[in-house]
């Protein structure tokens, strides 16, 4: 298993420190990001925790999948890697075909 976790449905108040003090409980944390919008600088509502060990990363999702952080219950599972050349699913702004009209 991988010790980087997805944490999906975030509140948009949750800090990065939010996400490292949660996931302390479980084990060592190596890093925490919630993930933000470029242009407005806000919360896009996931982020990724990296933990230590594998062990410490299955106790994390027992323990705080489905957990109230600020009002929501929070989705954490392990982080899937993206192949060459995937991306979110959502296109980037201006990059979008134009009409030829």
């Amino acid at each position: 298993m991988s010790c980087r976790l997805y944490v999906g449905n975030l509140a948009w108040g949750v800090t990065d420190q939010d996400l490292k003090d949660l996931f302390s409980e479980a084990g060592k944390v190596k890093s925490s990001q919630v993930i933000v919008d470029r242009e407005t600088k806000r919360s896009r509502g996931f982020g990724f925790v990296e933990m230590e060990t594998d062990e410490a990363a299955d106790a994390a999702i027992k323990k705080f999948n489905g957990k109230d952080l600020k009002g929501r219950a929070i989705r954490v599972n392990e982080a899937q890697n993206r192949g060459p050349g995937e991306t979110s699913g959502a296109p980037r702004r201006g990059t979008g075909m134009r009409d030829r009209g």
